[in-house]
């Protein structure tokens, strides 16, 4: 007898065959941060493996689904040399670290160069081509360096001594950030997997609605409130637009905002959500590591430029909901927006269910100041019980089956492992691929030279050099994962600022950092805003318009670091807190200038863009301008032209109301 086996059950066995895999990488990768009994760098080159196999195989059922053939080999011959690179290097681990230092057999420099071109080839899938001409064309500076022209110049690498850089020393796309995200990134991300197979992430859409209620621009509130939390997690300004965008963007239409308007809010807090803390898109571990701080250093120093960024943006966002949203009867629904309706007693218990997980997190951290592995490692346990815990006893209170509750919880997990793997993976190979172009570039000697020539370019005045650093670490970022963006500028852009312009330490890391992240906003790259266009269905260039208008006082914070570096350096000082909130009033300046719905003392065109920008310079020194006095002068001008400002639109509603009231007398 002869059993024929459908397209069908052939997706569903390689799922189930995918799935199974995520979950053993997990399992492993928590045994690891159990027990830590193996060599760091021989766990990154593992992990690496594991975690691109996953990949390979979602990315196989898809091409399957969609009969793409060529991509099929493709992704075939790409799992072939993971696997095969994966197994030799972990077989040989002993003899290519200790005694072949240098060199290599041909048959490893034969693997060691597929590999590269796999990661190439997955790094064109994962982001496009732009960014695999940005690798491809480092890998060229490196091999060619003795064609480069004048400073930029350097004696060139044979193909061989590429090969060793990038893989067979263990440095390359298993070097020091590739061991960070093995080690330290990965446990988040698997959290941020579970938080999403659990329903984490409807919570947070729900509790953001229903705060929404209570103010009349609250759904688009709500969108930059649910975004940035979860923006955070995710580590991806285009992953996080096109998680929370396809539910908040149409809801914002769904009011009465314009598309490219629901666009921009959604582009910007995505975006925002990178710089958050405690996580800051992963970018918080990697920066810890490079100075050689805490991670709980990190994370103090990132709050006050985040909630100048919040400020902003949420000061900015109101306005242009009362702008589009007045005169309009918004009647949302909350519970209609979901799949399932949920009672408040429900609501307050999945509320406890994944917020006592973030408080242990935060706790570890902050508190007990417990490494990142190990915050990360007891964060998931909290996050397992009280996943499972939580449903199982409310289930047995209500007398219904445990053992069909049990099951679908387990699909639910099963779910968050792999989901976790999803979006780990893309930021893995990017990482690898990052970290290798790292390693030629500072091989050739290229940051020194960078430093120079920024000091040559600018003249030696502080104010052109970092106009110029914002600018090439924007377009280095070239909307890449945050972490990855950061680790790109970090290298290159800022040893110039500290050793040639004497930026502290995390000032500089924090300029690079915002620089890069801005990328996904700043056209014509903007990936945040090409999502978010494709959801709203907007004009891409109004929509991209919307957002830098939203977004403009985060242009500015990075300067504010440098100029003012007490905002991020120094701890929770007074003096800290003081110049984070003159920076938040600045901000607030220069998004009331460019987002205010109202008329600006006087309708004339010839009265109104004067002041906005009039608003906007006096926002820009309040945050920038590296004197005291300068700054709180212009704050004080900003707050009385703003109280002057509002009056006018107070006095005609109350001179239309007495008016009505008078001829209502009348009538009477």
């Amino acid at each position: 007898m002869v059993y024929s086996i459908s397209n069908k059950d052939r997706l569903e066995v390689a799922n189930d065959v995918v799935t199974a895999l995520a979950i053993i990488t997990w399992v492993w990768v928590l045994y690891y941060a159990f027990t830590q009994r193996m060599d760091r760098i021989l766990f990154t080159v593992i992990f690496l493996g594991a975690i691109i196999v996953v990949y390979l195989g979602n990315e196989l059922i898809e091409a399957y689904r969609e009969e793409r053939r060529l991509e099929l080999v493709g992704l075939a011959l790409s799992t072939v040399v993971t696997i095969v690179t994966t197994v030799y290097m972990t077989v040989f681990y002993d003899t290519l670290l200790s005694i072949r230092v240098g060199t290599a057999l041909p048959r490893e420099y034969a693997i060691a160069i597929a590999f590269v071109l796999v990661i190439l080839y997955l790094s064109y899938r994962a982001y496009g081509f732009t960014f695999l001409a940005v690798i491809v064309g480092a890998l060229l500076y490196g091999l060619y360096g003795d064609l480069a022209p004048g400073i930029l110049r350097h004696g060139g690498f044979s193909l061989n001594r590429t090969a060793n850089i990038m893989v067979l020393d263990f440095q390359g796309v298993y070097g020091s950030i590739s061991r960070i995200i093995a080690t330290w990134v990965a446990l988040f991300l698997l959290y941020a997997g579970l938080m999403r197979g659990f329903g984490a992430f409807d919570l947070i859409m729900r509790v953001a609605l229903r705060m929404a209620t209570y103010i009349r621009s609250g759904i688009a509130l709500s969108a930059v409130t649910s975004s940035i939390i979860i923006g955070s997690i995710t580590g991806s300004q285009a992953a996080n637009t096109a998680i929370t965008g396809s539910f908040t963007i149409p809801l914002m239409k769904e009011t009465g905002m314009k598309s490219e308007t629901a666009g921009g809010i959604e582009s910007v807090a995505s975006t925002g959500g990178q710089i958050m803390p405690p996580i800051m898109g992963a970018a918080a571990f990697v920066m810890a590591s490079l100075l050689g701080i805490t991670y709980l250093e990190v994370m103090v120093s990132g709050i006050v430029p985040a909630v100048v960024f919040y400020g902003s943006v949420v000061i900015a966002v109101h306005y242009k909901g009362i702008g589009q949203l007045e005169g309009k009867t918004i009647d949302i629904d909350v519970e209609s927006q979901f799949d399932e309706r949920m009672s408040t007693r429900e609501f307050a218990i999945q509320c406890l269910r994944f917020g006592i997980p973030f408080a242990v997190l935060v706790f570890m951290l902050g508190v007990l100041q417990y490494t990142v592995l190990t915050s990360a490692l007891y964060t998931i346990i909290v996050m397992l019980v009280t996943g499972f815990g939580f449903p199982l006893v409310q289930t047995a209170l209500e007398g219904e089956s445990l053992q069909r509750e049990f099951g679908s919880l387990l699909g639910d997990t099963a779910i968050g492992f792999r989901e976790g793997a999803m979006i780990l993976a893309p930021i893995a190979i990017i990482i690898a691929a990052i970290n290798g172009v790292v390693d030629v570039f500072e091989a050739s000697g290229i940051p020194g030279v960078l430093s120079l020539a920024l000091l040559d370019i600018s003249g030696g005045v502080m104010l052109y050099a970092v106009i110029l650093a914002m600018i090439i670490s924007i377009i280095l970022g070239l909307g890449m994962p945050t972490v990855a963006a950061y680790v790109i500028v970090a290298s290159l852009i800022a040893p110039a600022l500290i050793q040639q312009f004497f930026v502290p330490d995390l000032a500089a890391h924090f300029f690079v950092l915002y620089a890069a992240i801005l990328s996904g906003l700043t056209p014509p790259i903007a990936i945040a805003v090409v999502v978010a266009t494709g959801i709203a269905e907007s004009n891409f260039w109004r929509t991209a318009h919307e957002a830098l208008k939203i977004s403009a006082p985060i242009y500015v914070l990075p300067f504010a670091f440098i100029y003012n570096p007490e905002i991020v350096v120094g701890g929770w000082g007074t003096e800290t807190f003081v110049s984070g909130f003159i920076a938040l009033l600045g901000a607030f300046g220069i998004a009331h200038g460019l987002n205010y719905h109202g008329t600006f003392f006087h309708e004339s065109p010839a009265v109104k863009f004067p002041i906005k920008g009039v608003y906007f310079v006096l926002g820009v020194l309040a945050m920038v301008y590296p004197n005291m006095v300068v700054r709180l002068a212009c704050v004080g001008i900003i707050l009385v032209m703003v109280a002057i400002q509002l009056q006018n639109p107070i006095r005609k509603r109350l001179g239309q109301r007495s008016t009505t009231d008078t001829v209502q007398t009348i009538e009477d």
